[in-house]
């Protein structure tokens, strides 16, 4: 196993921002992200990471990157550190398999949500009111049944800590402007259904996503990580059946502990047992090969 990295340190390079699991490094004229081995869960990050993870994150976002890029340009620039600037040569060791040098985009502050299942908080709002961000679905449908049409349903985007808003597409709308809104609507809709189709073939069920967008250079693009099992849920073909919970490809194992101990999902987190991490890694590690067949 390689070393769990919780907090990356590149003291020459300037941080731009930290986030639940990435760093950003700005570099001038790109940007540098750094994916730790940190997990997040309920909101809440844990004080242990999970062996593998920042690399399977950084190889799957990578991997679809290049497979989506006929659908809207991307910000990735290159995963290879042979690639990077100068300054970021002492580090090389440390940045290789685990960061990707991206151009530099305004982010456009909407959480792009494309669900092709009724789950999660979308479960929940279809329950009460047989909507999700202002879409009426159908009725009689049950948790985790697959919907006759992916849905958009766009949220807000939180700071850390705090949790994002759903909304509805005429709010986004108002956020973003009518022509990016359709953008990056049409542009999330089409990636959900060609990177779904592709997981079907390889025994993974993507249930739901959430893709960023900026712009670079006056063009939309797609940025931030893309289907992780961290950005998505991926559930495996051969167990799926509606009606109820589904077993996933992520940080299941850690939401499920959680909640066995009836967790108040407030920092700070108690102690993983060391059997939860390694089930989460197995499932992070299982979940890249099954996708693109490569291993760490």
């Amino acid at each position: 196993m390689h070393k769990v990295l919780l907090e990356s340190s590149f003291p020459k390079l300037r941080m731009f921002k930290k986030g639940k699991v990435r760093e950003i490094y700005d570099l001038g004229e790109n940007y540098l992200i750094v994916v730790s081995d940190r997990l997040s869960a309920f909101d809440v990050i844990m004080s242990q990471g999970i062996p593998e993870k920042g690399a399977v994150l950084n190889r799957i976002s990578a991997f679809w990157f290049e497979y989506c890029k006929d659908l809207i340009p991307n910000h990735m620039i290159s995963i290879d550190t042979k690639d990077y600037p100068p300054e970021c040569r002492e580090y090389e060791e440390s940045l290789q398999g685990r960061s990707m040098l991206v151009k530099k985009a305004d982010v456009i502050p909407i959480e792009c949500i494309v669900r092709g299942y009724i789950t999660g908080s979308g479960w929940n709002d279809y329950k009460k009111a047989g909507m999700v961000s202002g879409i009426k679905l159908p009725s009689g449908l049950t948790d985790s049944e697959k919907l006759p049409e992916p849905i958009f349903t766009p949220s807000t985007k939180a700071e850390i800590g705090e949790h994002d808003e759903n909304i509805t597409n005429e709010k986004a709308e108002e956020i973003a402007g009518t022509e990016i809104f359709n953008k990056i609507k049409n542009a999330s809709l089409a990636i959900y259904k060609k990177a779904s189709e592709y997981a079907l073939s390889r025994g993974i069920i993507i249930a739901d996503t959430k893709m960023e967008f900026g712009i670079y250079n006056g063009e939309v693009i797609l940025i931030d990580e893309l289907l992780t099992p961290d950005s998505s849920r991926f559930w495996p073909l051969e167990n799926y059946e509606k009606g109820r919970a589904q077993d996933s490809y992520d940080k299941q194992y850690v939401r499920d502990y959680l909640l066995s101990i009836n967790f108040n999902k407030q920092p700070p987190p108690p102690p993983l047992p060391e059997e939860v991490i390694e089930k989460t890694s197995a499932k992070y590690l299982e979940a890249l090969y099954k996708l693109t067949g490569q291993t760490i």
